[in-house]
């Protein structure tokens, strides 16, 4: 038997999502995309049993409101989104039997920007290129949820009741201000000594002109080295052109004297240069933090932002579950 979920309202840009996104299609313009914040994603999947990378929903600034028409489990992590469930709250980061016939509600974040909800089986919509996530400037793989709008979902076994540990969860504050972890280079000797120190011990606010493409930041003006300021005529003519070149995931890409944080939605190549590189640990304070508020950036080295991946990796895992 088919089992569905029915949008009644779809919040804010509301969308399928799935790891490890879109691979192998770089060259032809469509980015990995996947989770923005991949703790939380992994996270209420393997609250319902599902395999942690299994296509899930992504909720941004505010939730939808989802009628099932089956029996199922349901976890919501990230974003407090109030979620509710034919009116009663529920709790976060604990796996929810729902019925056949019942609501449930996501309101405006309270905390954090983005919420995830994955459902036992998980989302079973149609795979483009690949995977089921969403690319919402192409509408590769679907759009945002629309109302009316069915969404199918795999069939599963799963019946335990699970909920996850306080200290495994990500620590969403209330202060508007985020320590993010980001490393030096590709192209930080295109900057002066004194533009990296102040990169560093400078408070940055975000744009309310950011998304899953770009992080825009507002802050001091950049200086530049003789590098960048002395180059041959093919990098272009502002100091922070570059030839074409790719680039990485969380890449500070400078676009004259505006960084932007390139994210899951990002262009992979340019003619801009990339000076810092957010660590992939820290991806999910980027996912949650809203415009307006402010990054203060901590510079780690390689072998530093490993080990705060195999931190968070550690804790998305079933062995971390508890009964409930």
């Amino acid at each position: 038997m088919s089992r569905t979920i029915t949008t009644v309202k779809p919040g804010l840009q509301t969308c399928v999502q799935e790891l490890p996104g879109r691979e192998g299609f770089l060259e032809q313009g469509f980015p990995l995309s996947g989770p923005f914040d991949a703790w939380s994603f992994r996270q209420a999947n393997i609250l319902v049993g599902n395999d942690r990378d299994t296509a899930a929903l992504e909720c941004q600034f505010m939730g939808p409101t989802l009628t099932f028409d089956a029996d199922m489990l349901i976890a919501v992590t990230g974003a407090d989104m109030s979620p509710a469930l034919d009116g009663a709250p529920i709790p976060m980061y604990a796996t929810v039997a729902v019925s056949a016939g019942q609501t449930l509600t996501m309101g405006f974040a309270k905390t954090g920007a983005r919420a995830y909800l994955a459902v036992s089986g998980g989302i079973a919509t149609e795979p483009v290129l690949g995977s089921r996530a969403v690319f919402h400037q192409a509408g590769v793989g679907g759009h945002a949820l629309i109302a009316g709008q069915t969404m199918p979902v795999e069939a599963s076994e799963a019946n335990t009741l699970y909920v996850l540990p306080e200290a495994a969860r990500p620590v969403i504050g209330t202060d508007r201000v985020w320590e993010v972890e980001a490393l030096c280079g590709p192209n930080d000797d295109w900057l002066d000594e004194a533009t990296i120190e102040m990169f560093f011990s400078t408070d940055w606010q975000i744009q309310t002109k950011s998304s899953r493409t770009g992080i825009r930041l507002t802050g001091p003006d950049f200086g530049f080295s003789d590098k960048a300021l002395n180059k041959s005529p093919d990098h272009g003519q502002d100091p922070s052109n570059i030839i074409d070149h790719g680039y990485p995931m969380g890449a500070v890409n400078l676009a004259g004297q505006t960084p932007i944080i390139l994210v899951n939605d990002a262009p992979s190549t340019g003619g801009f240069i990339n000076p810092f590189t957010i660590a992939s640990a820290a991806f999910w304070k980027l996912a949650q933090a809203k415009p307006n508020e402010t990054l203060r950036f901590r510079r780690v080295d390689r072998d530093g932002a490993a080990a705060l991946r195999a931190e968070i990796d550690a804790k998305t895992k079933p062995e971390i579950l508890e009964n409930a």
